[in-house]
């Protein structure tokens, strides 16, 4: 096997979030941002200071049994995945190659929507032109 052959297996069964690749901060943040919140706005939901999301983050302290809890409810995650990395959590961070044939799609899609835009200012001409006629024969 080749070395690039042997890296891409690793990536393929390396558990991105699990207790060997990230500590409970990172799997916070990662859950946060899955659900769109800033820290902020979690520190609001959670009725603790920004501070203190901060700290749980950055692994400088941890939260307590209740608002752990309430964290992983919040967040959608179960509170296993949050302390271990193990059980639901969010998805792992998708792969360059799964991004780039996402970009891919995208830009198929957008130049489709392009074409069919292009069609219509085609079609919105010829109505304009005839709607111009019938007034100016009308009138």
């Amino acid at each position: 096997m080749t070395e690039n052959t042997d890296a891409a297996q690793d990536r393929d069964t390396t558990d991105w979030y699990s207790g060997d690749h990230a500590t409970f901060g990172d799997r916070l943040t990662a859950a946060r941002e899955a659900q769109g919140l800033s820290q902020a706005q979690l520190a609001r939901r959670l009725g603790v200071k920004l501070k203190t999301v901060q700290g749980w983050e950055s692994d400088s302290s941890e939260p307590r049994a209740n608002k752990l809890q309430m964290v992983a409810g919040l967040l959608n995650v179960s509170i296993r995945w949050l302390l271990t990395g193990e059980g639901d959590g969010v998805a792992e961070p998708a792969t360059s190659e799964e991004l780039a044939e996402g970009a891919q799609a995208l830009l198929r899609e957008l130049q489709a929507m392009r074409t069919q835009m292009s069609q219509l200012v085609t079609q919105i001409g010829k109505a304009e032109k005839q709607l111009r006629m019938i007034l100016k024969e009308t009138l």
